[in-house]
Formats: C-alpha cells, structure tokens, sequence
C-alpha cells in the first residue's frame, strides 16, 4: 500500500512537473507569479473630470500604465450642455462600464457622452496600449478643453 501511494506520487511528479517546483525555475530566477498585469491589485481612482462652461477639463495630463485598471469620474456642473468625445481614447481602451445614477451599463463600444444637465458619469477601464490620446469637447481646438492620457 505504503509503495502503491509513493508510485503515484511520483507518477504524479513527472507528469506535471509544475508540482515540483519551488519558488525558483531552473535558472534560480523567481518562479513567475499569476496575476502579474496589475489588475488583480485594485483599481486607481483617478481625479475627475469636469465639464463646465468655459472651464478647463483637467489640471494637467493623466499618467497612465499599460494593462492597469482605472476609474474616470466625468461630472457635469450642468451650466452647459456639454459632450465629451475621444474616439482614440475609446479604442486603445478596454471598457468594464460606464456607471450612470446608480446605472451600469457595459459597453461593447463608446465614441463619446453627452451632459444634458448636471450629474456624474464614471468610466472604469484597462489601458490597452501605449500612447497619447485625448477626450475633448467636440468642436473644440483649445489645450483646456481637452484632457490628455499617456499611457505608458
């Protein structure tokens, strides 16, 4: 019995050799961990965005990563009704939901929201790929009306 249990074990061993391992690989380099794209460590509130007339959208650029998962608050003061457009900003994306009054609503593509009156829309996502992209006011050509993500 005591040698049928140690046959199996070692059967077991050399069929799944990852059972074997310690925490070093051959080259007593750490053994790669799961999880390993950032998403299982939380998501990164980052400041909102805000859409009032004759306001900046953002204080300064957003500093983003690669393959991390994010939460983008939009609000509204509602003196305006005002939209916000980023189709390169959408596309290099990977949109969870946009959360609207309690509403989550998931996307399989968006081109841009639209503020009729006052009120917060919240975007969470993964950053794709690397890159500068933007989400503007449509319409408009200003450095303030327009909020600028580089994702690295």
């Amino acid at each position: 019995m005591k040698a049928a249990v140690i046959l199996t074990v070692a059967a077991m061993l050399v069929a799944f050799p990852a059972l074997a391992q310690t925490k070093k690989d051959d080259d007593d380099k750490p053994a790669p961990r799961r999880g390993q794209a950032g998403l299982l460590t939380g998501v990164k509130k980052l400041e909102p965005i805000t859409l009032s007339s004759g306001k900046p959208l953002a204080a300064k650029p957003y500093e983003l990563e690669a393959g991390k998962y994010y939460r983008l608050p939009i609000v509204s003061d509602g003196t305006a009704e005002l939209a916000i457009s980023g189709p390169d900003f959408f596309r290099n994306v990977w949109i969870n939901e946009i959360v609207i009054n309690d509403i989550e609503v998931r996307p399989l593509g968006v081109e841009s929201l639209e503020f009729d009156d006052e009120g917060t829309a919240e975007i969470s996502f993964v950053t794709i790929r690397p890159g500068t992209f933007t989400l503007r006011i449509p319409g408009t050509t200003g450095q303030t009306q327009q909020a600028v993500f580089n994702v690295k």
